[in-house]
């Protein structure tokens, strides 16, 4: 049995209804499912959920937590952090929990916000334009930002941590074992440790193909593990045929790096629970 808390649905970029990943959630044992659909932003995002939409949102959870009997169902948001113009926060009052991600490393000159993770024909332009290709400054702002969330505006759960590495495929840039990238992660790593922020592992990366390991990568888990910091296992489903894509190869190498316990929000609390690469122990 397992559980998934980072899911979207057709609210956002999602191709999949609530009813569709319950029926699926259903068919695969899944003992609690949190919708986290991308909450709205305050400019034009072609993924992100609309502003007028977010309160028939909630209330379709809340009509589904009513009638869903067989499986826990929560309601998230997975929510961007910009200084100053949104973050966790903003929308926390109003959700079992939140999601918070990093998808957007400063502007433009024009104002447009940088988009990190979706093409990489964009990201070269704004490597380019705002960063004048200097990656190292790049990435470097992209965990001064997540630092920044968690400071600021801790979420329940920090998404995919290393998202940006996406953009370095074949270690295009930099190899992970470079001095200044594993500092940030490590400072990045010491700022979790003061809140009771849960990191997600987050698998999509290696079903969509662009990613050969989690996010985050396999050596920051072992420094999580070190760190006492804990850790849900997520699959950041956007397709109900996801919701536990590569759960069980995960579940493997979490236990392999020594990972005893996985935090999930059931009965209404976040508490850990023994797994295996067969399911969550409920």
């Amino acid at each position: 049995m397992w559980a998934n808390y980072h899911t979207h649905s057709n609210y956002c970029d999602g191709k999949s209804t609530f009813d569709q990943h319950i029926e699926k959630a259903k068919q695969l044992h899944l003992k609690a499912l949190g919708f986290s659909s991308h909450a709205p932003v305050p400019f034009d995002c072609a993924w992100c959920m609309k502003a007028n939409r977010l309160d028939d949102y909630l209330s379709s959870i809340q009509n589904i937590k009513a009638h869903t009997h067989s499986i826990e169902i929560y309601s998230g948001l997975e929510i961007d952090f910009i200084p100053e113009i949104i973050g966790p926060r903003q929308f926390s009052n109003r959700l079992d929990y939140t999601i918070g991600s990093i998808h957007f490393v400063d502007r433009y000159e024009n104002g447009k916000h940088w988009e990190i993770d979706g093409p990489h024909a964009g990201f070269l332009d704004g490597l380019e334009k705002i960063f004048q290709n200097d990656y190292q400054k790049a990435f470097t702002r992209y965990f001064e930002l997540t630092r920044e969330m968690i400071q600021k505006d801790c979420p329940t759960v920090i998404g995919h941590l290393d998202k940006m590495k996406i953009q370095n495929e074949g270690n295009k840039f930099f190899s992970e074992s470079e001095t200044w990238y594993q500092q940030q992660v490590k400072e990045t790593i010491s700022v979790i440790a003061k809140t009771n922020a849960i990191v997600e592992v987050n698998t999509r990366g290696i079903y969509q193909k662009k990613s050969d390991t989690t996010y985050p990568s396999p050596w920051i888990l072992e420094l999580l593990l070190k760190a006492n910091i804990p850790i849900t296992l997520s699959s950041d489903a956007h397709h109900a045929d996801d919701l536990v894509n590569q759960f069980e190869d995960s579940a493997r190498l979490l236990g392999e790096i020594g990972f005893k316990k996985i935090h999930i929000l059931y009965h209404g609390e976040w508490k850990p629970f023994n797994f295996s690469e067969k399911g969550i122990e409920f």
